[in-house]
């Protein structure tokens, strides 16, 4: 049987009097690569702050890995192993390529909390030692900070070869093409060790070339990562050859789901998104 990574039950979240999403409930197979789509102002992108815990839900519940996240705060999510992109991208643009795919490193070395909260979880996983007052360790340059610092520098290199980035290392990452900074989003991502990735419309702003490089780029990280991703996207072609099954939202609620076929050939698909078109 397939082993379930995210389960949301019922989710609904109301902001005032508006309910943006409503008992919404979704799951995810370990190794899948699941689409969410709507038209805009459906709720995709609230569904993907409840899960990073940007929002609280109303109501509902949501599971990572056995894990209940609901609420938790966004730093500890990830450290449990959900990292994200942006609708708009959310790059230190006045330091590299290579220091801001660096960055997304820190989280395993910079919060007491989380992995007090993580060691109560699983204490073989998430051993104590994992943690290191490395503000200090990093003003007085300690020869563990330099040999950590080290280590980062290499698994960022890495992970730039990974997304055809490692020739822009020392460049600024507001030099960078459009479509090239989308991919050190995820880049800097995969730093953070993800189990689930989320993507939030990672071809927008493409031109066709640069869409399927991005398409290549996301098939070969979920093979050499193991990764599980959940995505949103309004290029509906990119959609439609990429994802395994779909979920469709329009006004918060749950039109469709299915595999793309199903989904490009549901009614009310039809008439809430995608028109009489046919993609193939």
């Amino acid at each position: 049987m397939a082993e379930n990574i995210l389960d949301m039950d019922k989710i609904t979240i109301k902001f005032g009097g508006l309910t943006a999403v409503d008992n919404f409930s979704m799951y995810i197979n370990k190794g899948e690569l699941v689409g969410l789509i709507g038209p805009n102002g459906a709720g995709k992108t609230t569904i993907f702050n409840m899960i990073t815990g940007i929002y609280k839900p109303t109501s509902g519940k949501i599971v990572f890995k056995g894990i209940d996240i609901t609420g938790l705060k966004p730093q500890l999510i990830n450290q449990i192993g959900i990292a994200r992109t942006f609708q708009n991208i959310r790059l230190f643009s006045d330091m590299t390529v290579l220091e801001n795919t660096m960055v997304g490193q820190h989280s395993y070395f910079t919060n007491r909390k989380a992995l007090n909260f993580l060691h109560a979880h699983d204490p073989k996983k998430y051993p104590k030692s994992l943690w290191r007052p490395w503000l200090f360790s990093a003003i007085l340059k300690t020869p563990d900070y330099v040999k950590v610092e080290k280590v980062m520098k290499e698994k960022a290199f890495n992970l730039l070869e990974k997304m055809e980035l490692q020739k822009y290392a020392d460049f600024k990452a507001s030099a960078l093409p459009y479509g090239q900074q989308r991919k050190l989003e995820i880049a800097r991502a995969l730093a953070t060790n993800p189990t689930l990735l989320i993507l939030d419309e990672p071809a927008a702003g493409m031109n066709p070339q640069e869409s399927q490089e991005l398409l290549e780029s996301i098939r070969r990280i979920m093979k050499d990562f193991s990764l599980t991703i959940l995505l949103i996207e309004h290029d509906m072609k990119f959609v439609m050859n990429i994802c395994e099954r779909i979920y469709v939202l329009d006004y918060g609620k749950l039109i469709s789901h299915g595999n793309p076929e199903t989904v490009q050939n549901d009614k009310k698909v039809i008439e809430a998104y995608l028109g009489d078109e046919v993609y193939v």
